[in-house]
């Protein structure tokens, strides 16, 4: 009965339409106007801003004309090792000795280019058909330097012809001289499988290694020159490290992809 009798007192009351009607209090006010400079600052970003992604991918630094295995074409006992890695080596190159029953033979060269890896050595015995060295092709001796990336192929399409790409080059320490600078020169449509990737760069090793994700596409990096450095190629620091960095090393790519703005993917 109490809340009864409350409530028509109530209904009995005049309204008090002369009273002045408070919608905020002072804290709630300055709540409203961050909450409203906070939705324009939103607003005026998502029509004016821009939104950048990158895209992972390992690779190489390469001269882009590829590799090719050398194979002894006799079965013998090595005598005489007449290159070492990392020497420029020409077409038709003595490379081994080999000591066989017929006398000694040989082992030469196939085209020039850069010895990168040597298995035989002075005392082994190898068979006919049997790897003895990967030579990089390299026609010239200042052939530009590249990188290769290997980029999931349904990420392939995404990469632009002509974006940025930042690279951490394994034998650079980043911290102290940053990343290498470049930009996509190609992009590969066809997908490569171990095989082609064994082919193309003369190692089984790295064929496994950049296809154990499935079969990727290959992005061809042209580095960014400058007279500034030592290595002759631009880095994130001022002058990059105090040597030139060599073809056949490993580096891990950021590719910088187009940027979009924000509307763009907030609005359905």
């Amino acid at each position: 009965m109490q809340f009864r009798q409350q409530a028509l007192s109530k209904l009995q009351s005049p309204e008090e339409i002369d009273l002045p009607v408070r919608f905020a209090r002072p804290q709630g006010r300055l709540v409203l106007i961050v909450t409203v400079v906070v939705m324009i600052a939103a607003c005026a970003w998502a029509v004016n801003g821009t939104v950048s992604s990158t895209l992972g991918a390992p690779g190489i630094l390469t001269h882009a004309q590829g590799s090719y295995v050398l194979q002894s074409p006799v079965a013998g006992q090595v005598t005489g090792v007449l290159a070492k890695e990392g020497e420029r080596v020409s077409a038709d190159a003595p490379l081994l000795k080999v000591r066989t029953a017929r006398g000694d033979t040989l082992v030469r060269t196939i085209a020039a280019g850069r010895l990168t890896t040597l298995v035989a050595a002075i005392g082994s015995v190898v068979t006919t058909g049997a790897d003895v060295a990967a030579v990089e092709r390299v026609e010239n001796a200042d052939d530009p330097l590249m990188a290769v990336l290997y980029v999931p192929a349904d990420s392939g399409s995404t990469v632009p012809v002509g974006a940025s790409v930042d690279l951490t080059v394994q034998s650079v320490p980043t911290q102290q001289y940053g990343v290498l600078r470049g930009r996509v020169a190609s992009v590969g449509r066809t997908a490569q499988s171990r095989q082609r990737i064994t082919g193309f760069l003369g190692s089984g090793q790295l064929g496994e290694e950049f296809s154990k994700d499935g079969q990727p596409v290959s992005v061809l990096v042209r580095l960014d020159r400058s007279a500034a450095s030592r290595s002759g190629h631009s880095w994130s620091s001022s002058q990059g490290p105090p040597y030139a960095v060599e073809s056949m090393t490993l580096a891990t790519g950021a590719i910088h992809l187009a940027e979009q703005h924000p509307i763009d993917w907030l609005l359905p």
